[in-house]
């Protein structure tokens, strides 16, 4: 399994802020803007805390395995690698919404003195916040769930 590439979440996020601000120009100059949704950023700050929730519970169980505590539970690699594909997936999604409310909040800057332009401002600022703490959950839970180095493949790699 590939780790997650931070430059590839932040191109992620960069080319759906440029595209979402460019759409919001066109939409608004055509008509009127679509509401940007509170839910947005309570849904993205659920995500992150069940995926931080999941990566303290899984540092604990390792720790208490390595440790030899009695009773420890172990954790079961399948469910290590379902909880790492999660985290995966839901930072690439939420840096394609973060994006996307990013470009919606930029453009919604200029209409700060309008006052429900800048409750969908707020809203979008946010969503971006929470989506970026779904990325950080994610990365921390795939650095939990990360294996040990084996130092006899690393030798036997660099000799060749």
């Amino acid at each position: 399994m590939k780790q997650l590439r931070l430059g590839l979440l932040a191109g992620l996020f960069a080319g759906a802020g440029v595209l979402s601000w460019a759409a919001a120009r066109l939409w608004d100059s055509l008509g009127t803007l679509p509401s940007v949704p509170l839910a947005a950023s309570v849904v993205l700050a659920v995500i992150a805390v069940v995926l931080l929730a999941t990566a303290l519970s899984i540092r604990a169980r390792l720790r208490a395995q390595r440790e030899r505590r009695p009773g420890a539970k172990g954790v079961e690699p399948l469910m290590a690698a379902r909880a790492v594909v999660f985290g995966q997936a839901s930072a690439l999604v939420a840096a394609l919404v973060a994006g996307m409310y990013g470009g919606a909040g930029v453009f919604l800057l200029g209409y700060l003195d309008i006052p429900p332009r800048r409750d969908q401002a707020i809203y979008a600022g946010s969503a971006v916040v929470a989506g970026i703490a779904v990325v950080a959950a994610a990365v921390f839970l795939e650095r939990v769930c990360r294996l040990p180095e084996d130092r006899d493949d690393d030798r036997s790699a660099a000799a060749a």
